[in-house]
């Protein structure tokens, strides 16, 4: 599994397949791996309410590891839109009291 989160509205407002603006502007959704989750997303959405994960079989999706922005680590990225099929769950995503975030209970793995 590899894992996306986004505003619960962009998802329950999504069509499949699913599209993202890093899509429209880099040309690929960004993943975490269930390790990356907690630390990228209090890095880059601390504090962020109504949010959602999303868990992704990225079996015969154009699926890339790369370090695309030469941190000195891999993240997964696929390069095209995120069908429906492939979302094996979707689970609430709120922060701790803190701002940062810890997986939540329910989460596919």
């Amino acid at each position: 599994m590899i894992y996306h989160w986004c505003a619960r509205q962009d998802w329950e407002g999504a069509h499949d397949p699913h599209t993202t603006p890093s899509l429209e502007a880099e040309g690929f959704i960004h993943f975490s791996f269930l390790d990356q989750v907690e630390r990228t997303a209090s890095q880059w959405n601390a504090g962020h309410h109504d949010l959602v994960l999303l868990a992704v079989n990225p079996e015969g999706l154009p699926l890339v590891v790369e370090d695309s922005y030469e941190v000195g680590e891999e993240y997964p990225h696929i390069y095209g839109p995120l069908p429906f099929r492939a979302v094996a769950g979707v689970v609430p995503f709120p922060p701790e009291a803190d701002g940062t975030f810890r997986l939540p209970p329910g989460l596919p793995t």
